[in-house]
């Protein structure tokens, strides 16, 4: 039986999801916050951090910014659900739709960790308004219905680390002279990566398509 692209679509949808949420889960309840381990030599590790703004580690503000980062997610979630809608509709090209459904499966993955994790788990990083900071905590985290965090305020879960070139920026550098330099620095999990995936795809591959798209 041959699949439609809206069911194509699904399935990759959900398989990101799941795969995303499972890593995450088992990161979670078996590792202690910032705690690492080598996958390959010295330059794949699974290093454990979490994440209370945005894609790769980036920080938006405090609980204001971070109630507002999960509204916008919510809100990039429905245009993404109704572009992809629309796109199946005009039976645009299935290698676009999937690219749009990369980043849709993306976002959602990371807003469950938002919108759910401070309300099941019993640990997490929290924001101390004294310290102007999220804190950490220590031990591994287990299931609780008391919860660590209010509905959207939970914090999104990484993993993925590759320090593949590490060194020091000469001295004469301005401002970062002396200073320890890594790349690639960020820490990242599967939601991330479909995004960004996803993102890369369209603007190689389907420029012309994107352009379209903003002039109608």
């Amino acid at each position: 039986m041959k699949l439609s692209i809206g069911w194509k679509s699904a399935i990759l949808v959900f398989i990101i999801i799941v795969l995303d949420q499972i890593l995450k889960i088992w990161i979670k309840t078996n590792m202690h916050l910032g705690e690492n381990f080598t996958v390959f030599e010295d330059w794949f590790l699974i290093y454990f951090v979490e994440n209370p703004g945005m894609a790769f580690g980036w920080k938006f503000g405090g609980t204001t910014g971070k109630l507002f980062l999960s509204l916008f997610r919510l809100l990039c979630i429905g245009l993404f659900i109704w572009v992809l809608r629309n796109l199946i509709k005009e039976k645009a090209a299935q290698s676009f739709i999937l690219c749009i459904s990369l980043i849709l499966a993306g976002a959602i993955g990371n807003m469950i960790d938002s919108a759910f994790y401070g309300l099941i788990f019993d640990t997490g990083m929290t924001y101390n308004a004294e310290a102007g900071r999220y804190v950490e905590y220590f031990g591994v985290s287990t299931f609780s219905s008391d919860g660590y965090a209010p509905f959207l305020h939970g914090c999104v879960v990484d993993m993925f680390h590759f320090p593949i070139i590490k060194g020091f920026y000469p001295d004469w550098f301005p401002i970062m002279g002396g200073k320890r330099f890594v790349f690639f620095g960020p820490i990242f999990n599967i939601a991330d990566a479909a995004v960004t995936t996803g993102i890369f795809a369209i603007l190689i591959f389907h420029w012309n398509r994107l352009k379209q798209i903003s002039d109608s």
